[in-house]
This record gives C-alpha cells, structure tokens and sequence, in this order.
C-alpha cells in the first residue's frame, strides 16, 4: 500500500478538520475490511517490542517511522507489537495549550494507517498515543489495540505521573480487557505499573497479556516481573532509551513470561550521555498454553471480602498515620529447624538473639521464620498436628516473653495457635514488656494448610510505642498484593513477614541489575521486594535455611526505594545460620515518593473488581 499518500491525506484532515468535529468517529473499519474474528491461536506465536525513540512535537515523522519499524516486524513474524508510551508525539509536553495541536480521536487517522497495516499482515499493535475526547475536549494519555479488524479498544491511563497530569486528566474507567485471536489482551501504560490495582485489574478480569507501552526511567518497568508473577500473565513492554528535555527513558524493554522470567530484553541506556537514539527489536515467543499457569490460579484464592479498605481514600486527612519518623534497629533470625522438636529450635533462637544482641546494642525488633518452633507440618497427620498447637499464651509465649524483657526489644514468632478447638497459623508479636501487642492468623492458606487450619478474618497493623505501627503477613500471603496494600491503606511504617520459604513460588530479581541506583543483593525475592515497594513500607523477611524441605534463607530488609538511591535491601545467605540486622528509617516523607504519595494518587474508584466477590471469569466476552 502507499501507505506514504494516505498518511499526507489522513493528516491533513487530522490537523485542519478535526477541531471542528462535534460527534466522535465510529470505527467502521471490521465492516469495511470483512474481517470476521478467527478461532484462537493455540500454537505459539512471535511477540516483539519496539523500543523507539520518537521527536517531540514531530508527529508526521514519529508515525512514518513508527509504521516502518512494525511493519518491519510483522515481516519478521510478529503477531503482537508493542510500541512506547506517547509513541506518536513525544512526552515531555508542558500544558493542555503546548500538547493541543497534536491530540487526536480515538478512532481517528492514526489509528487508521495502523489499522490497514495490521489487516495487511493479519497481526496486532498496541503504542501509545495523546487523544481528545470530542465530547469533553479533556485529553488522556490513551494507549490503543489495533488488529486484523481494525481498532480494537484503547486503555486511557489511570495512574499519571507529574509530566501527564499538566496536560491529561486521568482515565475515567477501569481497565479493559480485549479478547482477540492472540488471547486476551489488556494494557497499562508507565505510572500504573507503580500501582499493583491496575494489572490485577486485568487479571482479575481474565487477562493473557498485558501491553505495556511506557516512558520510564527505572521505577515502572523494575515493577513488571512482580506483575507477570502475581497474575500469570505475559508482560511486553516497550520503554524509550534516550533524553527528551531533560527527562531519560532507561530503555530496558522487556518480555516476561507468566512466572516472571525475563525473556527477551533491549539494551539498557543509564544516563544522557549513554542515550540509544537507534530503535531496537526483541522478539519472543508466546505460549497459548501458558495462559493458564499457577499463577493464574492462583486469583480463585483472593479473599475480596477482606480488602475493602482498598476502596477507601481517607487522604489528605489520615489523622491517624504516624507523623514522626523513627530510627528501628532490627534483625531477622534464620535457621535450620528440628521439625516439631520445639526445644531444640528455642535452644537456637536463645543462642542466635544472644550473640547478636551482645554485638549489636539496641535491637528493636527481631523477626522469626514462620511456625518459629515447630517448623512447616507438611506431613503430619491432624493428630499430630493438634498436638503441637497451643494458645497464644501457652508455653511458647512464656518463652518469647522472657527474652524480649530479658533483652529489652520487640519480637515476632509464629505458631500453630489453638483456640476452641480451630487451629491457626498465626503470628505474634510481643513487646519490650513481653506482652502481646498484636497477633494475625495468616489469611491466604496453601492447600496443605486447609488440611488443618482455619483462615484468619482480618488484615489488622497494630501501633507500637517508640516503633510505630506494625503489619503482620504469613509466607503465601505475599502471592496476594492486596493482603499488603490493605496494610498500607492502614498506614503500616512497616510490615514484619515469617515465611517458611523453599522456592515454591517467584524467584531471584531478573530485572537488569544496572537499573536500580543501589543494586539489588543476590537472591533478593522479586515479591518480597514487591511488598515493600508496593506498600512503601520498611518489609523484614525471616525465613528458615537448610532441613530436608531445602528452605532457602534470604532473610532480610526489603527498602522503599533502591531504584533511585533512597535505600539500600540487606539480604542474608541463602545456606547459612545467622541473624541478619539492618538500620531504616521509617515514613521518608522529603522522597520523591513515599507511602502518603502513593495513597494520594491511588484511585479506588476504579478498583472495584478487586473487592467485589467474583469467580474469576476466564471467558470473558469482548471488552466494549
């Protein structure tokens, strides 16, 4: 096609016409063109990501090239293309009146030379695009699906960084997923990715893939392993790697599979003076028959009924979050149980607190691994199990009681807790003063766990004299971001995990380890970071190490921002006995970003789908 001509005429129509539009266009283009929707892929097919570089303000050059380099790859095989954010225009505009004369319909002409490009090579297209509602005149930084029939849906983004939001008013819906032939596809464009809601969303909703097309420097686009393992979804996302007004885009495109591996990635650019002006292509391949994974699965598991705090947005008044921010010294204990041999294992944590203690002076909090004394009862029977419950102030409590006076400091253990004749695994937490100041049965049980124990019924923080307040979660709990934002909604400084942790799920941080300012320690865990940076609050992991269950260690301080050089992980070995201690400060609130910016610029209203009660529908009609 001349695909050169077409573009002059649909341009000029853009540009000299469309301000005086009054009524939106309808895209027609599935009648015209005859496409009927084929029956779905079941084999593998080529996804690429086309990390490129437009000119600000130069819309007409942006397109032309834009349209060369996927054309490109559809040639090379691709049935999925992802595109930039703003891939049209360029980012960095300054108000509504600098971004007015390149705003467009959404269908309008762009849309339409992509669409006859797509039909010609019977493939798909997501990028990113700035568009006018005609209704309003309000413009979004909107992102389009364009296939075989045509322009199939466009996503209008909810969460918009400081540069969007002098021009575009947010999204107004929630996110949409599209069923096509590829699967179903939804999309998220840069700051959303920031924000856990806005791919569960699509998850929840019945997402394969999610398109990612962003302009990012590191914060999106280190949070998308996260995404692809707390959905089981495929991520391809699409970054810029040069400079534009002062503002650089790291580049670093990337593929995930749905278990957070990194398939394909482009080159990574770290500063201005390292800008990759030259487009690049990475191609991987998807697999119909992983959009069904564990992960996946995962989701029939959320408890909704549990995260209606999500809905609230109780800023900028929270009279109730913690103002002053406070220095802790804590530490959390690793080691290898005796399973069910609770002496032996008390004889240890006494041994370890001991040692440490000596050498590192006032120690606020410790944290222990999951079932502290007892270790994982993967194979016990119920007898046996019961037989080694207890209620919270039994014998075990006496213990940790006397050491946390004896050494002055806070601790959290976990138990099989006992209470009229339900068993729990809960977890703890004792003060200075040996008394329980708080106590969480974990919420989200494996399927070993159903065997024996009753779900908790709550998501509770709880306000430490000279710490602050205090979240509790439980291992598996961390599969589920919503258990964490909930703890965040209450304003937990930070959030103390026992995990009992062999590897069953996520995995070693796969982003490019040049990204993050402070470089992420070996085997630090992509969703314990998750919960940290998600809920930016200070998250401390204890975990066992070694035992016939192989567990994995990794003990530590995940941080609230080593991206950009706030903080830094503290991570323990993966093999050895130790207690791992670590210093932060808990609020920051003079960072870019913080836990009171990140509760401001959420936007509940769109998060209904993660607090209704749903089965999730893996069959969803298409998205309108």
């Amino acid at each position: 096609m001349n695909y050169k001509a077409l573009f002059v005429v649909l341009f000029l129509f853009s540009f000299v016409f469309a301000p005086f539009q009054t009524e939106a266009v309808t895209d027609k283009s599935s009648d015209k063109r005859g496409h009927k929707q084929e029956k779905k892929l079941s084999e593998p097919f080529k996804a690429a990501s086309i990390q490129f570089n437009p000119e600000l303000k130069k819309p007409e050059k942006n397109i032309k090239e834009l349209y060369k380099e996927t054309e490109k790859a559809f040639k090379n095989g691709a049935k999925l293309v992802v595109a930039p954010e703003m891939a049209t225009t360029g980012y960095m505009f300054e108000s509504r009146e600098d971004i007015a004369p390149f705003v467009e319909q959404i269908p309008g002409p762009t849309t339409e030379i992509f669409s006859e490009l797509a039909a010609e090579y019977n493939s798909y297209i997501v990028f990113g695009m700035p568009e006018v509602d005609p209704g309003t005149d309000l413009y979004y930084n909107s992102s389009v699906l364009i296939g075989p029939e045509g322009l199939i849906g466009k996503y209008r983004k909810m969460h918009l960084w400081e540069t969007d939001a002098y021009w575009a008013a947010r999204g107004d819906s929630e996110v949409p997923v599209y069923d096509t032939e590829l699967g179903k596809v939804a999309m998220n464009i840069c700051m959303d990715s920031a924000y856990y809601e806005t791919a569960r969303i699509a998850a929840v909703k019945g997402a394969d893939i999610l398109a990612f097309p962003t302009n990012s420097s590191a914060q999106t686009i280190s949070a998308l392993p996260a995404r692809a393992q707390q959905n089981g979804l495929y991520v391809v996302s699409s970054n810029r790697s040069n400079t534009e007004e002062g503002f650089h885009m790291a580049g670093g495109s990337a593929i995930w599979s749905p278990h957070g591996e990194k398939l394909a990635e482009a080159p990574y650019s770290p500063d201005e003076d390292n800008d990759i002006d030259e487009t690049k292509v990475i191609y991987d391949e998807v697999d119909p028959e992983h959009y069904q994974n564990d992960n996946k699965e995962l989701l029939k598991e959320r408890r909704p009924e549990l995260y209606k705090e999500l809905s609230q947005y109780i800023q900028p008044w929270d009279s109730r979050a913690t103002t002053e921010s406070k220095k802790v010294k804590a530490m959390a204990l690793q080691y290898s149980p005796k399973l069910s041999d609770k002496k032996t294992n008390q004889k240890k944590v006494s041994k370890l607190i001991e040692e440490e203690v000596s050498t590192s002076k006032d120690t606020d909090l410790i944290v222990l691994p999951e079932l502290s004394f007892t270790g994982p009862v993967t194979d016990k029977s119920i007898n046996s199990i019961y037989s080694l419950s207890e209620k919270d102030q039994g014998n075990t409590y006496q213990f940790i009681s006397q050491l946390a006076k004896k050494h002055n400091i806070n601790i959290v253990y976990g138990l099989i807790e006992r209470e009229n004749d339900q068993m729990y695994n809960s977890a703890i937490l004792v003060n200075e003063n040996g008394e329980i100041k708080g106590k969480y049965r974990k919420t989200h049980l494996d399927h070993n766990e159903k065997r024996w124990a009753t779900p908790g019924s709550s998501l509770p923080v709880f306000n430490i004299e000279g710490l602050g307040k205090i979240g509790l979660l439980i291992g598996d709990d961390v599969r589920f971001p919503e258990a964490s934002g909930v703890l965040s909604v209450k304003r937990a400084d930070m959030i103390a995990v026992p995990v009992s942790w062999s590897g069953e799920y996520s995995g070693n941080m796969e982003i490019n380890k040049n990204i993050s300012e402070n470089q992420y320690p070996d085997h630090s865990v992509v969703l314990w970071d998750a919960v940290a940076i998600g809920a930016q609050a200070y998250t401390i992991f204890a975990n066992f190490v070694g035992s016939e269950h192989e567990f994995k260690g990794s003990s530590g301080l995940y941080t609230l921002d080593p991206l950009y050089g706030l903080d830094q992980p503290v991570i323990g070995s993966s093999t050895d006995e130790e207690a791992v201690p670590f210093e932060f400060k808990t609020i920051q609130a003079e960072h870019w970003f913080n836990q009171e910016k990140l509760l401001q610029s959420r936007h509940p209203v769109y998060y209904d789908s993660l607090i209704r009660k749903q089965n999730i529908n893996h069959n969803l009609p298409e998205a309108q």
